[in-house]
């Protein structure tokens, strides 16, 4: 009992240190880039001037919008991540330092390196984006622009989004999950009741009619149940090990072996996002004006709702899914580990031809895994008329997360009655101790 207690304790701690990192993030985002007119600035949002930037809000838990240090979010760690990801499988030299325990913390020096480049560049273009816009007054949000300005901001927005990644690996050490998918959580979730809020008002105020309501509340529960029914599904591949005796205890037999429907998680719908949004971001370094009303056109086709921007998106969203999916489960490492376990799938030799199966039914999993993500992150916005941030690669995090952490939770319970279980038995003291 009190290894039980002891262990509900330590749950306890886990649970509050995660609540208050979060909290640590709120509060930062809510700390602006120095140089900002905050009036001017809420004023030229008020009037929807967000666009192709929305899902950047989104991450950042609304500091886009308020031009905060943190505006940059988390986003340009992940993007370096998942390069690197993607350079281990065509870049021999790499894959084999990801394998490597020294190598991998090598990996991750150049991971955060190659974040704060990415972070210079992006706060860069931020800054001279934020420069040329105003409020519907006439009022400049940049006061005082210029380089001083644009260097400031840069230093300021790699800062902020280095502290960030500070804050993820303190909450994977001591929190309940993965630091930063637990942050992107957060800059999601704490957007959901002012949401409702907003709808509440238009609905009250006859801006929004009660067919429009009803549609919005019943796409919002439908992706919720959707993508929570899909994120839990697997196919399940049969595997047979060999059978061993170990004190007088028969283990091996037919086990299975999980594969998950959507294997590339929601990674996939947020690299098309970050694609499509880099035409926005480096049209801010163009200043020649014989090209720019070009370069502002194609932008202008690649707003979020538009047709070109929906088939854009659902073709680099299953592009990214079988990109990504390989990643995500290597078959070659489960076959050859499948191999050395004395194990082999029943009626397939084990070897190539396990991997030649396994490699057939991921390629099925993922094309109906692409589809889902296609149809969860392009028809909720195209049923409801952008009139709603549910839905899309926002609902796949917050429902995929959410599982992950009552996983998590669930298995540090269950790991604590089965160890109790385990020594109330008398497995290590008594004088009828087993071995």
């Amino acid at each position: 009992m009190a290894l039980a207690q002891g262990k509900l304790e330590e749950l306890k701690k886990k649970i509050l240190f995660t609540f208050l990192l979060l909290i640590v993030f709120r509060m930062a985002a809510q700390v602006p880039v120095p140089g900002v007119d905050a009036t001017a600035l809420k004023s030229y949002f008020s009037e929807g001037g967000a666009g192709i930037f929305d899902l950047i809000n989104t991450f950042s838990g609304g500091a886009f919008k308020r031009f905060s240090v943190l505006a940059l979010g988390i986003m340009p760690y992940i993007t370096t991540s998942i390069i690197f990801s993607l350079l281990g499988e065509v870049v021999p030299q790499i894959q084999e330092l990801q394998e490597d325990s020294e190598g991998h913390k090598k990996i991750q020096k150049w991971t955060r390196y190659a974040t704060v480049i990415l972070c210079c560049v992006q706060g860069y273009g931020m800054a001279a984006m934020f420069e040329s816009l105003k409020s519907p007054a006439g009022m400049p949000i940049i006061p005082e622009p210029g380089m001083l300005f644009r260097l400031t901001t840069m230093i300021t927005l790699a800062a902020g989004t280095m502290f960030l990644m500070w804050l993820g690996e303190r909450i994977t050490e001591y929190g309940l999950e993965n630091g930063v998918s637990l942050i992107i959580f957060a800059g999601i979730a704490v957007a959901l009741p002012s949401e409702l809020i907003q709808k509440m008002d238009l609905y009250r105020s006859g801006e929004l009619k009660g067919i429009e309501l009803m549609m919005i509340v019943f796409v919002i529960f439908a992706s919720f149940y959707v993508v929570a029914f899909i994120e839990r599904s697997f196919r399940s591949v049969p595997v047979q090990y060999a059978k061993k005796v170990i004190h007088n205890r028969v283990y091996g037999g037919t086990q299975t072996l999980p594969v998950r429907v959507d294997t590339g998680g929601v990674m996939p719908p947020i690299l098309a996002s970050s694609l499509l949004a880099a035409p926005a971001t480096f049209a801010n370094f163009i200043t020649d004006e014989r090209i720019k009303p070009y370069i502002s056109s194609i932008v202008d086709s690649l707003q979020p709702g538009r047709l070109l921007f929906n088939l854009f998106f659902a073709a680099l969203i299953v592009y990214m899914a079988y990109f990504y999916a390989p990643i995500q489960f290597k078959t070659k490492k489960v076959s050859e580990m499948l191999q050395k376990n004395n194990a082999f799938i029943p009626g397939v030799r084990p070897g190539a031809k396990t991997k030649e199966f396994l490699d057939f039914i991921l390629n099925r999993l993922t094309f109906f895994g692409a589809l889902f993500l296609v149809v969860i992150c392009i028809f909720p916005s195209m049923i409801t008329g952008q009139a709603t941030n549910f839905g899309g690669t926002a609902m796949l995090i917050l429902v995929s997360v959410s599982i992950r952490v009552m996983m998590n939770v669930q298995s540090f319970l269950y790991a604590d009655k089965l160890e109790s279980a385990y020594k109330s038995k008398g497995k290590y003291n008594g004088t009828k101790r087993r071995f």
